[in-house]
């Protein structure tokens, strides 16, 4: 374990075990909401470009997708949670060292 990144060896594995499922849970509500969009009182032109607007911001995120390395796991797992693509309730199963460092970048955040 290297205890200067704030995770462990298999956390590292764990979050690779999970992030395909997070991020299709995640795809899905995306898709939800773009459903509700599309079904708006508004014209045709008008839920399209709103649609490719949020399609061109939504792709950005680690919800959608993620750069796969150690070295951006804790900045990937605080992006999915800003997100709401997970809650810290999600990191159950995850080592106390890196739910910590991210419960202390988390209230950094709020201050």
């Amino acid at each position: 374990m290297d205890r200067g990144q704030g995770f462990t060896e298999k956390d590292w594995k764990l979050f690779r075990s999970k992030i395909a499922d997070w991020q299709e849970a995640y795809m899905d509500r995306l898709g939800k909401e773009y459903i509700a969009l599309l079904s708006e009182d508004a014209g045709p032109s008008d839920k399209f470009w709103k649609l490719d607007e949020r399609l061109k911001k939504d792709k950005e995120k680690a919800g959608v997708q993620v750069q796969m390395s150690r070295s951006n796991l804790i900045y990937n797992i605080m992006s999915l949670i800003n997100e709401g693509a997970i809650s810290f309730e999600d990191l159950n199963g995850f080592s106390d060292e890196l739910k910590e460092t991210v419960r202390a970048y988390i209230e950094r955040r709020v201050l």
